[in-house]
């Protein structure tokens, strides 16, 4: 009998999944095998890098269920790209001239590790791929399983990641008190900016999922207190092609009957626009170590401000971003559920040596199983024709979406 040894680690950014499948791996690993060892490297790929990690003592062991009440991770996160060799000299997690992947295998095999599980978007879920294609160069009998967590849902080909379904409802929440800050001013605009770098998905269904709260309100029109006056007015998304004149035209309609609008937009929609423009003025937009556009840098939303607040004749803009609020929340219902089908199958797949990243295969008729690593990429579109979208825009008055060109995304 193999008598194994498991690592676990956390990277990329947050979502509302990490504490949760963290816990669920150690409580399921607890019901199968009591007595298997488990660590954790800290901060991710960085932990892993420079050997460091945690073990998860009894104690813990006994004490895992907690942690799927918590958001954040409790073992850390970090963008960290082991083929990016520049940046692991630069941030000193491996000296000049050594091979990260190397180093990681090296760790690995020091630490003793028979099964790796790493739990994070498509760049950890890639840079695991080529850890995984480096260890079987070397020989090493690991078997790597990833969990799928990014709040943009967006990774192919899988149907829904972990997390994404709290972030949109916490965004929502978020939302439920801004939207009273439309109060505050006449003529007040206020952008909601959501996470989403090509991928709309978390807009759309925060909003969605807003307007469902919004629904089972009582008003009192006759006061001031309408459904309407807190309503959202537009949904802007990278998918989809912006006609900025036609819409402030349309908005600014809403503006004069209401006195306040309302968009939820994406942080990556317009996006070629904005940085076009930041270039034409010498300003260059920082990358991360995987290549994308630092969106803080960019801020969507601020532009957007600028250039409706102008064309409706607003007098007062105001930008609020959910993104950090909404991706630090501890699981809902629907997630935790999702996490726990997804941790049991990883715990059985590694336990069989089957590596992948388990999801809901879009591509296998959204069996549940570990997808080759091979067949995982970023960057998946949301459908903006899909039968719940298309209704919705409708009901707040915005023209039926047209796909932006692909050179926008």
């Amino acid at each position: 009998m193999t008598v194994h040894k498991v690592a676990l680690l956390t990277a990329g950014g947050l979502a509302p999944c990490l504490s949760s499948a963290v816990g669920g791996l150690i409580e399921r690993y607890s019901e199968m095998m009591p007595d298997i060892e488990i660590i954790a490297y800290q901060n991710g790929y960085h932990g892993l890098l420079l050997g460091n990690h945690l073990k998860v003592t009894p104690q813990v062991r006994s004490q895992a269920a907690i942690l799927h009440r918590h958001g954040g991770s409790p073992i850390g996160n970090s963008r960290v790209k082991l083929t990016n060799v520049k940046d692991c000299v630069k941030r000193g997690l491996v000296q000049a001239g050594q091979d990260p992947l190397e180093v990681a295998a090296q760790q690995l095999e020091k630490d003793g590790v028979t099964i790796l599980h790493t739990i994070g978007g498509d760049d950890t879920n890639l840079t695991a791929a080529d850890l995984a294609k480096h260890l079987a160069k070397r020989g090493s009998k690991l078997t790597v399983v990833g969990l799928p967590k990014t709040v943009d849902n967006d990774v192919v080909p899988i149907r829904q990641s972990l997390g994404a379904w709290t972030a949109a409802e916490q965004g929502a929440l978020f939302f439920e008190n801004v939207v009273n800050e439309a109060s505050a001013n006449p003529r007040t605009l206020i952008i909601h900016e959501v996470m989403g770098r090509n991928c709309g998905w978390l807009t759309a269904a925060t909003a969605r999922k807003y307007r469902e709260r919004l629904s089972t309100l009582s008003f009192v029109p006759g006061f001031g207190l309408s459904q309407a006056r807190k309503d959202i007015d537009a949904v802007y998304l990278p998918e989809m092609a912006l006609d900025i004149p036609s819409e402030a035209a349309r908005i600014k309609k809403v503006m004069d009957q209401k006195g306040c609008a309302c968009i939820f937009i994406s942080e990556g929609a317009a996006v070629s626009e904005v940085v076009a423009e930041m270039a034409a003025r010498g300003i260059e937009v920082e990358r991360d170590p995987f290549g994308h556009l630092m969106l803080d840098k960019v801020n969507v939303g601020n532009w957007f401000a600028q250039q409706f607040g102008q064309l409706i004749g607003a007098e007062k803009t105001l930008v609020q971003k959910s993104g950090y609020f909404a991706r630090a929340s501890a699981a809902n219902a629907d997630d935790l559920r999702l996490i726990k089908g997804m941790v049991d199958l990883a715990v059985d797949a590694a336990l069989h040596g089957t590596s992948g990243v388990i999801g809901h295969d879009e591509e296998r008729n959204n069996v549940l199983r570990a997808i080759e690593f091979t067949r995982i990429r970023g960057g998946k579109a949301f459908d903006i024709t899909t039968d719940w979208f298309v209704p919705m825009l409708a009901e707040i008055g915005q023209p039926k979406p047209l796909a932006a060109p692909a050179a926008a995304h």
